[in-house]
């Protein structure tokens, strides 16, 4: 008896090293951060602005990887079949961890059960602008235009399913009017199609839309929260322009594929909101109308999980699937 007892508590003792030594080492190599959605988008500027700050705590190179496709999917599924070693981790969305398991009937991926939450990054109202070419001055007027002329009305998206298309669908839906949805593989492509006049307007995140709206290139017509963005405090929200009821806020948070040791996770998270909280980049931030985020990994997994709720019920309302 005192032999086994003896083998197991080596046995413990062994594990405990293994752990302590398998945290020392990590990491010891380049990590891949996969951005699921094209260069110069919300999820890849927010990428981009963490990169250096992250790379010097953690003493090795962030690689972004960018893999759009699918509103998110391409480049979710990519992360989930990574190895849950450390050294895969990437950005995710209220599209492509929440939305999207509602909206289309076959997922390569279960947003719950096959990532480890890391971080929650910033909350970001979406803005509805419209090419200058649009007469609409605000979105009364933009619903006249529309019932004026059926079926002209184009909107862009990052992708179906993302959180720009939903605030599109149900527009749509609480209006009544005639638009065609264009996805694009990201923010980028899509806003620069609204800035050509090749498609009529577009509900982007306010990290993309805020810059294009100063510069004049577009015009602004409402936010899709309850409250007015900070950033933009002139441009009205659309539920107080006669849509009472609309409301769409996306997210933007950092996953790891299920099984990533929980150490690494948890220093994840401790680099994570280290840095956004450092003053200058919590202002950029707040500059482009996104809000920063604080959350342990629990709390975040729980808040991805009353947001797939949430939008499982938004979508069976509004009709919408994509195949």
């Amino acid at each position: 008896m005192r032999k086994t007892l003896g083998i197991a508590a080596a046995a413990a003792a062994l594990s405990l090293a293994s752990l302590a030594a398998h945290g020392q080492q990590w990491p010891s190599k380049p990590i891949r951060y996969i951005v699921p959605f094209a260069a110069g988008g919300t999820t890849d500027v927010l990428a981009r602005l963490m990169q250096p700050e992250l790379a010097k705590a953690l003493g090795q190179p962030i690689v972004i990887d960018n893999r759009p496709g699918a509103g998110g999917n391409v480049g979710s599924e990519v992360l989930a079949k990574s190895p849950p070693d450390g050294y895969t981790i990437g950005g995710g969305t209220v599209s492509s961890h929440a939305i999207n398991a509602s909206l289309y009937p076959k997922m390569p991926y279960d947003n719950l059960r096959d990532f480890e939450a890391v971080a929650l990054l910033v909350k970001v109202p979406n803005v509805l602008v419209v090419n200058l070419a649009v007469p609409a001055k605000n979105v009364q007027e933009l619903v006249a235009y529309g019932k004026a002329n059926p079926g002209r009305l184009t909107c862009a998206s990052a992708g179906n399913g993302t959180s720009q298309h939903m605030s599109c669908e149900l527009f749509k839906s609480m209006t009544g009017l005639d638009i065609t949805h264009v996805p694009y593989k990201g923010s980028a492509p899509g806003m620069t199609a609204v800035l050509a006049g090749e498609v009529s307007m577009m509900f982007d995140n306010a990290t993309i839309a805020v810059p294009q709206i100063k510069g004049g290139k577009v015009r602004a017509l409402g936010v899709t929260t309850a409250t007015r963005s900070p950033a933009i405090p002139e441009v009205p929200t659309i539920a107080e322009q006669g849509l009472a009821g609309y409301e769409v806020s996306s997210w933007q948070g950092v996953f790891a594929p299920a099984g990533t040791p929980k150490d690494i996770v948890s220093r994840l998270n401790a680099e994570i909101r280290r840095i956004l909280a450092l003053p200058e980049v919590r202002q950029k931030l707040l500059d482009t109308g996104s809000e920063p985020a604080d959350a342990t990994p629990a709390e975040f997994a729980a808040f991805v999980k009353a947001d797939t709720e949430k939008w499982a019920k938004v979508v069976k309302a509004s009709g919408a699937k994509v195949e």
